[in-house]
């Protein structure tokens, strides 16, 4: 999320084709604040990013990814907040990056999870700035 002006970043994931935030897995790593920072680094480009901890949100939900068996995802999510006026340069993983308003995510056909993490995150950011 940039601060300055309350927008969120979301990518358009090549494989499973939906607006999701930028995140994935941690890979045997127990610290979920430093793999949300590593992937949010990986997926945006944006250097600088900041996570607040402790985690704003856990979704748990089913993806079936092609040439994958169909699992469970579980997300622990937490509000990474980028440096005001990051330009994202995104990776292999998405096809597009945009930043979004809490307003604009419905539109792009997120799922309840997304909606519900937008509003999580921008309510912690007011508790920061609070």
């Amino acid at each position: 999320m940039d601060p300055s002006d309350r927008r969120i970043l979301l990518l358009f994931h090549t494989k499973l084709q939906r607006w999701l935030q930028p995140g994935g897995h941690a890979d045997g790593d127990a610290d979920l604040a430093r793999v949300a920072l590593r992937e949010a680094v990986e997926e945006t480009g944006i250097a600088g990013l900041r996570v607040v901890e402790p985690a704003v949100d856990l979704d748990v939900h089913r993806v079936e990814p092609p040439s994958e068996d169909a699992h469970d995802h579980h997300d622990v999510r937490f509000l990474v907040l980028a440096p005001p006026g990051s330009v994202p340069v995104g990776n292999h993983e998405s096809e597009a990056l945009r930043w979004v308003s809490e307003a604009d995510i419905a539109a792009l056909g997120a799922d309840q999870g997304l909606c519900r993490l937008a509003r999580r995150a921008l309510s912690r950011l007011d508790s920061l700035e609070a």
